[in-house]
Order: C-alpha cells, then structure tokens, then sequence
C-alpha cells in the first residue's frame, strides 16, 4: 500500500489529538483546600501545649518548694528533740542548786545559750502553770481536786513542753486541778 499524504500507516495506532490550551492562556486549576491544620491552628495547639507545659512547671515548682519547706521544718524538730534531754537536765540542775556559785553560774549561762539557740530557731516554750489545759499542747499525767483552784487549771507542770510555728514538738507533762 502506498502512503497518502496525511493518512497514517496502517501499522500505528491513530491517536485523538488532545485539546491543548492555548500557550497564553493559564490552565485554571480547580481551587483545592489545604488538608490538614491551618497555620493558625497549627500556632493554637502549639500555644496550648506550651501554656501546659508551664502551669506543669510551676505546679512542680510550687510543690518542690512546699516540699523542701517541710523537710527542713521535720529536720529542725527532730534535731531540737534530740536536744531536750539535755534541756530537761540543765533544768534539773538549776532546780537543785548548788554550793558552787561558779558551777550554778555556768549551768545558769548553758542554759540561757540553749534557749537563745531555740529561740533562733523558732522554738518557743509553751506556757503551762496557772493556765486552762488544753489537750492540744498538754498532757494530764496528774488530777488533783482543790477547791481553790479553777476548771481544768494546770497547778504544775513536770516537763516543758515545745512548738515550732504551729506544730508541738513536744507536749506539756502537767498536773490539773478539778
């Protein structure tokens, strides 16, 4: 067979031409919508996640701090217990007296430099003699019935009691009356 202008070999396959946009012309591609998160919601959950992540920190901080202010306060009262048979003796000695002026006087200065120490510390004796019991800082080892005396009124007091801030560190041994 001979070949016509124009005509195509009989052997190849005839493809339609495709329609082609003009070169001028842009091709107009259908808008599509970004899949996933904006930018601005992108930032949101970011911000969300930092504002957590800081009241974590400070709620860690916070509580650490309480922590360590605890620890130091049980630390301090274990060592001032620790201290108050030393205490409990040196009043025992001042409530002996002795023939030795020089000996009571010397008793007399240990004992007022343990007190200044408590002091610093913020440990502070609690009131007992003369006073209305109360079970929050006294211990009744002792009743006595005496008209003269008030309700539930603490006559004497066997061993001084301690508190450091609002927590006892040690009770008043003490006798009551009615």
């Amino acid at each position: 067979m001979s070949k016509k202008k124009g005509e195509a070999p009989e052997s190849e396959e005839v493809k339609a031409p495709e329609a082609e946009a003009p070169e001028s012309e842009e091709k107009k591609v259908p808008e599509e919508k970004p899949q996933g998160p904006t930018p601005e919601e992108l930032l949101a959950a970011e911000k969300d996640k930092y504002m957590r992540l800081y009241a974590e920190y400070e709620n860690y901080r916070k509580r650490s701090s309480k922590e360590r202010e605890a620890l130091y306060s049980q630390v301090k009262s274990d060592t001032v217990t620790s201290f108050l048979p030393v205490y409990d003796n040196l009043e025992r000695a001042l409530k002996t007296g002795c023939s030795d002026e020089a000996f009571l006087k010397g008793i007399e200065m240990t004992m007022a430099q343990l007190r200044g120490v408590f002091e610093k510390l913020g440990i502070k004796e609690i009131d007992a003699v003369g006073k209305k019991f109360d079970a929050k800082l006294h211990n009744a080892v002792m009743h006595v019935e005496d008209g003269s005396l008030g309700e539930s009124e603490i006559v004497e007091e066997f061993q001084k009691g301690f508190t450091l801030g609002d927590k006892v560190i040690r009770f008043s041994m003490v006798k009551v009356a009615n």
